[in-house]
C-alpha cells in the first residue's frame, strides 16, 4: 500500500552514536549543533518525531506501547510481544564482542570472583543484563549473588572510576573508551556468547506497533526505516558527523569504529543466522527463568520491508 496523507510517527531510540547515524536520513529538526535538518529520504508521507531515551526507558516504556516505532532489547522482547512486532531492519548484533564487565585493575579475575561485588548495570530489561545472567548461570550464580544496582548507562564508567561500584555492566561506546578511565575488562558478554554459542549476540531491536501491521501499513513503514539505514551507510561521513552530536568522549574516528561496530550487515536485515541468535537467546533466557514465554508459544515475527 502507499501513504498519501502526511501522518506523525513517533520513533523512540537511544541518544547514542550508532542510533542516531542510522535515523539521521528521518531527522526533521534542530540538531544539537544547531543543524537544520530535513528528510534525506523519501519518508513515503510520514513525518518522524525522534523520541531520545535511554534504552531501558524505552524498553519500559514499550509496555504501554505508547510509540508507534521504538528501539528496545531483545531482552524485553517477549514483555511486550503482544504490542510490537520486531522488524526486520535496524538489529544491533555483537559478532564476537558486545556489553562488557568493567572494573579496576586486578579486582576480578574470573567471572566467579564477581560474586558479591557491587555492580552498576544499566537496566534489568537491558539484553546486557539478560546475558550476564546466562553467564552466571554457567558460573554456579545468579544475580542474588551479586549487589547489582541499576545506574544510568552514561554514568556507569564515572562510577566505577571512583569507587562506588566495584564492577561496571557497560554498553554503547563505554566498550571502547573505559580504557581512558583507568579500568580493565573482566569479560565481553558478546565474545563469550559467540564463542559458547556460535551466533552474535542479538542486542537490540526496531519494533512496529501492531496496529500498524493490522493495518498493513508496517511494510512500507519498515521499508522507510531500511532506506533511511541504506542511505546513513551510503553517506557516511555526513552521518558519522551528525552522530557525533550524541557521542560521548569520542572524536570522529572513533565515532565512526563504534558505529561500524553496530550499523553494518545486520542492522539491514538479521539474516537466518541473526533469526536463530534471536532465537536462541530468548529460549534459554526462557528456559532458564528469566523471561515470560511468548504469547501463544511464538513463533518470534519479523516485519519485512515492502
Amino acid at each position: 500500500m502507499t501513504t498519501t496523507a502526511s501522518k506523525t510517527l513517533r520513533i523512540g531510540h537511544s541518544p547514542d552514536p550508532d542510533d542516531a547515524f542510522m535515523w539521521w536520513p528521518l531527522a526533521n529538526f534542530t540538531a544539537p549543533d544547531g543543524t537544520q535538518l530535513t528528510p534525506q529520504i523519501d519518508t513515503r508521507g510520514y513525518d518522524f518525531v525522534h523520541v531520545l531515551e535511554d534504552i531501558q526507558s524505552l524498553n519500559v516504556r514499550s509496555e504501554q506501547g505508547e510509540l508507534e516505532i521504538t528501539a528496545f532489547s531483545i531482552h524485553q522482547y517477549p514483555h511486550v510481544a503482544d504490542k510490537y512486532a520486531m522488524t526486520s531492519c535496524g538489529s544491533s548484533m555483537g559478532d564476537g564482542y558486545g556489553p562488557m564487565v568493567i572494573s579496576k585493575p586486578g579486582r576480578f579475575p574470573s567471572v566467579s570472583d564477581l560474586k558479591k561485588c557491587k555492580l552498576a548495570m544499566p537496566g534489568p530489561r537491558t539484553t546486557a543484563w539478560l546475558s550476564f545472567q546466562l553467564l552466571l548461570k554457567e558460573h554456579g550464580l545468579t544475580a542474588d549473588d551479586i549487589d547489582w544496582t541499576h545506574v544510568d548507562f552514561d554514568e556507569i564508567l564515572n562510577e566505577v572510576e571512583a569507587g562506588h561500584y566495584d564492577a561496571g555492566l557497560i554498553i554503547h561506546e563505554g566498550q571502547i573508551t573505559f580504557h581512558n578511565q583507568g579500568l580493565e575488562l573482566v569479560v565481553d558478554l558478546g565474545k563469550w556468547w559467540t564463542d559458547a554459542r556460535g551466533l552474535p549476540l542479538p542486542l537490540g531491536g526496531n519494533a512496529i506497533r501492531r496496529d500498524l501491521v493490522e493495518s498493513g501499513e508496517a511494510p512500507v513503514i519498515c521499508r522507510v526505516l531500511l532506506d533511511s539505514i541504506q542511505h546513513a551507510l551510503n553517506h557516511r561521513e555526513e552521518a558519522v558527523h551528525f552522530a557525533l552530536n550524541y557521542a560521548r568522549n569520542m572524536g570522529a574516528d572513533l565515532a565512526d569504529e563504534f558505529v561500524g561496530m553496530y550499523v553494518n550487515k545486520w542492522t539491514l536485515d538479521y539474516g537466518d543466522r541473526g533469526r536463530a541468535a534471536v532465537e536462541r537467546l530468548i529460549t534459554e533466557g526462557i528456559d532458564a527463568g528469566l523471561l515470560p514465554e511468548l504469547p501463544g508459544g511464538g513463533p518470534i515475527d519479523f516485519v519485512e520491508p515492502a
